[in-house]
């Protein structure tokens, strides 16, 4: 029975090897898609464009939409349905989104996602073999988590976002446009995807304009080994290491009531102190920040502060 056991377990090598020939099937397929389904020919070819390059122990995600309520430690089984709604943010952005309510694990996947996403030209296919894709996250192999990662990027693909900045603007929608009349210009957090599950393989595309949103470095890189280490308060706490990161200031202060609605948090604000504390405090512990305490700014307000280490 052992010599059996030993004679069909795969070495990595015989592993790498079946990987590098499902994945050169999977871009023949992509290849002879884009062939029969391409629109008529370009006058002249698009420049080649790519995401920014960041280091494999980060994940990236713009500034903008890491300190907006578009992801949000939302409970379990309450997300509510946006149309058009103005999220909550800082006052040099307007951001509007179409969609189901994200969450912090939706946040993972996206910032996963753009990972891959950043050793391609934007705008081509982005090949990822789902158990991989998985394992980054920290989650389970299995019909479960798959069937998780399906709904995630789902959501991802059928949210519509408009981001107006002093700088640019992105998913511009006229003032007379509903959903039900049509949007245009809008922005997909992921412009669409293809599953093969025969190969284990997603293929992602990303809108070229999200360029735009990581243009003058305007962009956190998170530290994903430790963002993969937090237990206690885990959502909220991961959706304060992106506020964090943000930000390169020492001394980081932030009102509790917009970090409330940031956070999308329907309890009273006498609720949400303990919560945000030991979110906070989860931080503290991996070495994230230190200092987080509650404190009275000059006007009056309640708000969080914390050292950015």
């Amino acid at each position: 029975m052992a010599a059996h056991a030993s004679n069909t377990q795969c070495s990595p090598q015989s592993q790498q090897h079946r990987l590098d020939q499902a994945l050169s099937r999977l871009r023949q397929r992509v290849l002879e898609r884009t062939a029969t389904t391409s629109a008529t020919p370009r006058a002249t070819e698009e420049k080649v464009v790519q995401l920014p390059w960041w280091h494999d122990l980060d994940r990236a995600i713009p500034n903008h939409l890491a300190r907006s309520s578009l992801f949000a430690p939302v409970a379990r089984g309450r997300r509510a349905t946006h149309e058009g709604k103005v999220l909550t943010s800082r006052s040099d952005v307007q951001l509007r989104y179409w969609g189901v309510q994200l969450d912090e694990p939706d946040s993972d996947v996206w910032m996963q996602a753009l990972h891959e996403a950043r050793r391609h030209p934007v705008g081509a296919p982005v090949p990822v073999v789902r158990s991989h894709f998985l394992k980054s996250l920290g989650r389970h192999i299995g019909s479960t988590d798959y069937g998780w990662l399906h709904e995630s990027f789902l959501r991802l693909s059928l949210g519509m976002l408009e981001i107006k900045t002093r700088k640019y603007t992105v998913g511009e929608v006229p003032g007379d446009a509903t959903p039900s009349k049509g949007i245009h210009r809008v922005l997909h957090l992921i412009d669409g995807f293809d599953l093969d599950e025969e190969l284990d393989t997603y293929v992602l595309r990303i809108d070229r304009r999200m360029v735009r949103l990581f243009s003058n470095r305007e962009f956190a890189l998170i530290d994903w080994e430790k963002r993969l280490q937090i237990k206690v308060q885990r959502d909220m706490a991961k959706a304060l290491q992106r506020l964090v990161a943000t930000s390169s200031d020492a001394t980081q202060r932030h009102s509790l009531a917009w970090l409330k609605d940031k956070l999308q948090y329907s309890s009273p604000i006498s609720k949400f102190r303990q919560p945000v504390l030991a979110a906070a405090a989860e931080l503290e512990r991996l070495g994230i920040i230190a200092g987080a305490r509650l404190e009275q700014s000059t006007h009056g307000k309640e708000q969080i502060v914390w050292t950015r280490l």
